[in-house]
């Protein structure tokens, strides 16, 4: 197995997926019809690359934070896609400051049921090239942390700092992968920007793993503070960069007024780094 022919599962499973476009149910007509991402980007990765170590130091993940290996003991490489979000999407929200717009919403939410589908298709893909895969974020043993809201962490020590993430980091996965560094708003560019969402799955394959075109974790982000101006909550900063606290306090008062939806992504819209790299 070799990229090109990744490359052409990873286009042929999502050309089978109807998931992709709002059929049912939208919050107003604007949405029915809406396609919510264009087809994904991906980058290739080592279950042994080095940083897999370093995310688990407190203060960068922290111990929670499982290896490839730990989810798949055959583990040889990671596969990390990136959806970016369609022009529509991405449209849509620029025309709001205080609230995400109705298709923001179906594209975080329904968007994320497509995705965990398309994985699942992608997996059975795998499996027929006789490939054992492991996908985390659809794995039983797969947990959020949000030591804000009193998620249980017994016997992990914890930083300081307020604690939010999981057990496995699409983002940093994307990162060791190739495709993008981190943004001011915690976000990671790639050459297709920011706006989108993000999956991985670990391969017992070993694949030449992609160079990553970068040294620093914020090598991609200009510092223009254009994210900190959008962000509705107040919840980014040049100075103190991102506050998960206010961020996720937001989306939770969101939830209460579109549920069964919620989100924001102001801060991924109308700005440089939206669909491209900008430095």
């Amino acid at each position: 197995m070799n990229k090109q022919q990744i490359s052409e599962g990873i286009l042929e499973v999502f050309a089978a997926s109807p998931e992709n476009t709002i059929t049912e149910n939208p919050i107003d007509e604007s949405v029915a019809g809406l396609v919510m991402f264009d087809a994904p980007i991906f980058g290739i990765g080592s279950a042994a690359d080095p940083l897999f170590e370093t995310f688990k130091k407190v203060g960068v993940i922290g111990p929670w934070h499982m290896s490839p290996n730990e989810w798949l003991p055959e583990a040889k490489s990671i596969v990390s896609l990136f959806f970016p979000f369609s022009e529509r999407v991405k449209a849509d929200n620029r025309r709001y400051t205080d609230r995400p717009s109705p298709a923001w919403l179906h594209g975080r939410i329904e968007g994320q049921a497509f995705i965990h589908a398309y994985m699942r298709r992608l997996g059975e893909w795998f499996g027929k090239q006789d490939v054992k895969y492991c996908i985390p974020a659809s794995d039983k043993r797969f947990m959020q942390i949000d030591s804000h809201n009193n998620t249980k962490l017994d016997g992990y020590p914890m930083s300081d700092v307020h604690t939010y993430g999981s057990n496995w980091s699409e983002r940093h996965a994307a990162f060791v992968c190739g495709l993008g560094t981190f943004g001011l708003s915690k976000g990671l560019i790639t050459v297709r920007g920011i706006a989108g969402r993000y999956a991985s799955i670990i391969l017992d394959v070993d694949l030449p793993a992609d160079t990553r075109s970068y040294n620093d974790i914020y090598e991609y982000c200009i510092r223009c503070g254009r994210c900190a101006e959008r962000c509705p909550a107040h919840a980014i900063s040049l100075e103190t960069g991102k506050n998960h606290i206010k961020c996720s306090e937001y989306c939770t008062e969101m939830a209460k007024q579109f549920l069964p939806r919620y989100g924001c992504g102001l801060c991924q819209t109308d700005v440089p780094c939206e669909s491209c790299n900008p430095n």
